[in-house]
């Protein structure tokens, strides 16, 4: 008598690794991050960052997040370029409250392209790319 080698059958083994995919699944949907605008403005995420940028033609504020949860403003501080057509400006944003904020007078039609640079304490902390809605 020989042994004889049994084989899974095809949908044994789509429901092992099913199995193993959905065992998986609280660990990956933890870090999963909500992209969904918490203050109206425009958000983007990068290295694993979410950026939430609000520009009024007054006031432009920037939100941070991490894992959902706000990041502390202070010790934070921002570059902004604002790009509306030919139009360039520097914005320097500062910690106020649970946001980085500047006020004054500012050109952001739709469209306009915003890079965000984020330190702190003098540190790169990351850089957004925005365009406005």
């Amino acid at each position: 008598m020989t042994p004889r080698t049994r084989l899974l059958a095809p949908s044994a083994v789509f429901a092992v690794c099913a199995a193993f995919t959905l065992a998986a699944l609280p660990a990956w949907a933890d870090e999963s991050h909500d992209l969904a605008p918490a203050h109206g403005g425009v958000v983007v995420e990068a290295k694993h960052m979410v950026y939430e940028l609000v520009a009024k033609p007054a006031a432009v504020q920037l939100y941070l997040r991490d894992h959902g949860k706000p990041v502390p403003a202070a010790g934070l501080s921002a570059k902004l370029t604002l790009l509306a057509g030919t139009q360039k400006q520097d914005v320097e944003l500062k910690p106020a409250g649970d946001k980085l904020e500047a006020t004054g007078s500012f050109t952001v039609p739709a469209g306009t392209k915003v890079v965000a640079v984020v330190t702190r304490e003098g540190k790169s902390l990351g850089t957004a790319r925005f365009t406005l809605k």
